[in-house]
């Protein structure tokens, strides 16, 4: 509370010096911070897991906007504050200072800081009201010796982390469906996490996501919000209720949903074989049963794994005793949050905490691929990190 004061207080300095002679300025600031924490106060007095709808991605939305660009202020006036420290105290040293010992505010300082901090404060707004929707398709061509002729130029489309309870715009949503379709892959994945807490999350979108096809079928596999781990359920029944449900709705899209198993994918009278292991995530559950999935397989088949969390390809499938050529991977969303450009820089706090975590990667002569996800989770927004449709072919060299 008291840094949050702190924040407040150098935001006020900021605005009240900026605009010395505006009162309805100061007026207009103070009331909306009133209003932002009395909204965040009462968003959190009645939160739970259970209810992470869009309502309460409203509440992190408001409270994202209001303080970022006055930590940005913050940063300028404090800055300014212990160069105003350092000029007194010379000057009273210097025997050259009379009345207050502080200098006052520049009026210019005050202007830059709230003028860099409107670039985040439309960055933010931005992301919640466009970005999150903001649908790219990413394009990546990956060659093997080993694969076989007949799956030369086999194109995949990678979805990841739906978390259909987060959505609030059906016509938008039908886009982003409608341009997975549009990329006419031969195999559609889905690498997890297609609801935030509950399977009845996914009911009201139903009918636009079995609207997705692909020639050679779609497969899915579950994440860590899958499992309903992160809600109080009234008993352990209830729990197995709604992960059996979860189980029925991935049928009724059109999923195949592998639980730590394979399926051979055939073309032309040649195979590939899919793996799907369950949610195995560093600092996460690990139900994912990777020798159980690879149990029978041959050591010269080429193999496609997915695994939700790409904290997995490094603790255990790039030195796993099968050979696998490429794994699938999501979880980490970029953050919703970072800066992308080509060539140039990639950085999101997600690399903190994931050494892989948006994009191809590769080690040991091994393929990883982590989506950046195509809904979004608690902040309803992103920025610089867009929803993401993965389009892969596979070459044979």
């Amino acid at each position: 509370m008291i840094f949050i004061a702190l924040i407040d207080w150098y935001s006020y300095q900021a605005f009240k010096t900026a605009f010395p002679s505006n009162t309805w300025v100061k007026v207009a600031y103070w009331a909306f911070s009133v209003l932002v924490y009395g909204y965040v106060a009462y968003g959190f007095l009645t939160f739970s897991r259970e209810a992470m709808s869009p309502s309460f991605g409203k509440m992190v939305s408001i409270l994202i906007l209001s303080l970022i660009p006055k930590l940005i202020v913050l940063a300028f006036l404090f800055g300014e504050d212990i160069l105003r420290f350092f000029s007194g105290a010379f000057q009273s040293l210097a025997g050259g200072r009379e009345g207050d010992f502080l200098p006052d505010r520049r009026k210019f300082i005050s202007q830059t800081a709230l003028a860099f901090a409107a670039v985040p404060f439309l960055g933010i707004l931005h992301g919640v009201l466009i970005g999150k929707y903001r649908y790219r398709v990413m394009k990546h061509t990956l060659e093997f010796e080993d694969l076989p002729e007949e799956f030369d130029g086999f194109t995949i489309t990678q979805i990841s982390d739906i978390h259909s309870g987060s959505f609030d715009d059906k016509k938008k949503l039908e886009y982003g469906v409608d341009l997975i379709n549009q990329q006419n892959s031969d195999i559609i994945l889905f690498t997890g996490d297609l609801v935030n807490n509950q399977a009845k999350e996914m009911e009201p979108w139903m009918e636009t996501f079995q609207r997705l096809k692909a020639p050679m079928g779609k497969y899915s596999i579950l994440g860590n919000h899958d499992y309903g781990d992160y809600v109080a359920w009234p008993s352990e029944e209830a729990k197995a209720a709604n992960m059996q449900r979860l189980y029925d709705i991935q049928e009724e899209l059109g999923f195949r949903l592998l639980r730590n198993e394979h399926v051979k994918i055939t073309r032309g009278g040649a195979s590939i074989d899919l793996i799907g292991v369950e949610n195995w995530g560093k600092g996460f559950a690990q139900h994912g049963d990777l020798p159980k999935a690879t149990a029978n397989l041959s050591d010269q088949s080429f193999k496609v794994l997915m695994s939700h969390d790409p904290s997995h390809f490094d603790e255990e499938v790039k030195k796993f005793s099968q050979f696998i050529h490429l794994t699938l991977s999501g979880h980490t969303h970029g953050m919703q949050f970072g800066i992308e450009i080509p060539g140039w820089i990639k950085w999101s706090p997600a690399s903190l905490r994931y050494p892989k975590w948006a994009g191809l990667y590769e080690e040991m002569g091994r393929y990883l691929h982590v989506n950046r996800g195509f809904g979004f989770l608690a902040f309803p927004g992103r920025v610089g990190i867009w929803p993401e449709i993965t389009v892969l072919t596979l070459k044979r060299k």
